[in-house]
């Protein structure tokens, strides 16, 4: 029997062993070399904040190596990265105000503003066009084009301005630590809206929005709780939640503020960072209630779930940012213990979750470990590193 080949695309039917004493085949079927390009997705490669070189690196993940960085990003301190939609490029909020626009193919920058005098991370809208700021100084909200990161809106708050995050509906959702407020600016009408909901809670800090969408939490630093706000329904106003979650009874030192951002859903409950405790807490997400508690070895400041929900990691706070605590999200019981080294900054799972990169900041160093073994895979060298952050964040709500 002669083999056939399927030339699926074409719908034609070629005899493989009868092909040379054919006819030649007609422009369109004729399989001629292309030039060699140098083309490449975005779609596994990672950017990670080198802090004290005012720089960052690109790593291509798939190949487990550092392929180029890009300096010239001022002051990186507390540095955080939005992708655009099509993941090529970053936009990296400075603490200096800076807001650069980085190619990551090209591997340079492309624009560079600087919007205020000291920001705090940002968000890009759900339709890509549009990148936010929210500042301490001079406080409030910018919003510049993605494009080439020409202003398209100041919203001045008295405030300074924390837990920006983008949410469905082309809306930024943010906090007021000095006014006890949330506000929404809504970008789907022009000119665009604000709508205020006032007396949340004492010094929201920091604030999350769950990963479809629906719910802002804002944490309070002031007392204890969270401020939560059903994006669905905005009549209902802002409710507390957690009313045990704050600094806690101890009122013990709090060395580093958790960041809520990465937080953890796993099997229909959230896993929360406590301030100034020993403790994760777990939240039903039907209800909001706590339902548990998980006891940890230091202060925790991300604590974050695996892609598929399976394990929850947490890194810690001074003096205890050398260690990594794993536990499995079903049982709660602990996994694995890891000590990296001191500095233990930021943690990003690959999409499908078979690892995570971690940071190590006094050892200069990027980690990456199999999440199943536990066993380190792979050591890139890059001064003082911070936040690493994956191009898939450029299709999740919120990152």
């Amino acid at each position: 029997m002669k083999r056939r080949t399927v030339l699926s695309s074409l719908g034609v039917l070629v005899g493989a062993s009868t092909l040379s004493a054919c006819a030649p085949l007609s422009n369109e079927l004729q399989f001629n070399a292309a030039p060699a390009l140098s083309l490449r997705g975005t779609g596994d490669l990672a950017v990670a904040i080198a802090r004290a070189d005012g720089k960052v690196a690109i790593i291509d993940t798939s190949q487990e190596k550092i392929i180029a960085e890009v300096p010239g990003l001022g002051d990186l301190s507390h540095a955080s990265i939005v992708f655009s939609r099509d993941a090529r490029f970053a936009f990296v909020f400075g603490r200096d105000g800076g807001l650069t626009r980085i190619d990551i193919l090209e591997q340079k920058i492309t624009h560079r503003v600087i919007q205020g005098g000291n920001s705090i991370g940002g968000a890009i809208s759900q339709d890509g066009s549009l990148v936010a700021v929210s500042n301490y100084k001079p406080g409030g909200v910018k919003v510049f084009s993605s494009a080439d990161l020409t202003q398209v809106a100041d919203i001045p708050c008295g405030s300074k301005t924390v837990g920006l995050v983008d949410a469905p509906g082309q809306r930024f959702v943010f906090s007021l630590w000095d006014k006890n407020e949330i506000w929404i600016a809504d970008f789907s009408k022009s000119p665009f809206e604000i709508t205020r909901f006032e007396d949340i809670g004492r010094n929201p800090y920091d604030a999350l929005i769950t990963p479809n969408g629906r719910y802002y939490m804002a944490g309070l630093f002031g007392e204890d709780g969270m401020a939560q706000l059903d994006l669905w329904h905005l009549e209902k106003g802002v409710k507390r939640v957690l009313p045990n979650y704050g600094r806690g009874e101890e009122k013990l030192p709090v060395y580093k503020m958790p960041h809520l951002e990465g937080w953890a859903i796993a099997s229909g409950r959230a896993f929360i960072p406590a301030v100034g405790r020993h403790e994760v807490l777990i939240l039903d997400t039907r209800t909001w209630q706590e339902v548990g508690r998980i006891p940890v070895l230091g202060q925790p400041v991300f604590v974050m779930a695996r892609p598929d929900g399976r394990q929850i990691w947490v890194n810690f706070a001074h003096p205890d940012n050398s260690h990594i605590q794993v536990f499995d999200s079903e049982t709660l019981e602990p996994l694995e213990h890891l000590q990296p080294g001191l500095g233990v900054l930021h943690m990003e799972f690959s999409p499908r979750g078979e690892s995570v990169w971690v940071s190590v900041r006094d050892k200069h160093q990027i980690n990456q470990y199999d999440t199943e073994s536990f066993q380190l895979k792979t050591q890139l060298s890059l001064p003082s590193p911070s936040g690493i952050f994956m191009t898939a964040r450029a299709h999740m709500i919120g990152l």
